[in-house]
């Protein structure tokens, strides 16, 4: 008997091969492909953790984190520990 759930295999459906997930990032500016990689060791995080760990200022990790959601390789929830804050993620 199977134990997924609807959300596992939303999740499943996501995921991206390491190929498609390299294809979207070429084509984005230096600061999304920064950001991005930030964002691969250690997340989720908030604009103004992205801001601190990549050394940005605010308003281009703005701009980053734009460009990564266009091409859905970024997705955000509220943060657990303050709900007026969104944390962001990679989609992989």
């Amino acid at each position: 008997m199977s134990t997924s759930t609807a959300d596992d295999r939303v999740a499943a459906e996501e995921t991206l091969s390491e190929a498609e997930y390299r294809e979207r990032l070429r084509e984005l500016p230096p600061s999304a492909k920064l950001v991005a990689k930030v964002l691969e060791s250690d997340s989720p995080l908030s604009q103004g953790q992205l801001a601190e760990e990549s050394l940005l200022p605010d308003r281009t990790v703005r701009y980053a984190l734009n460009r990564l959601e266009d091409v859905e390789l970024v997705g955000s929830r509220y943060s657990f520990r303050d709900a007026r804050k969104q944390v962001y993620f990679l989609k992989r």
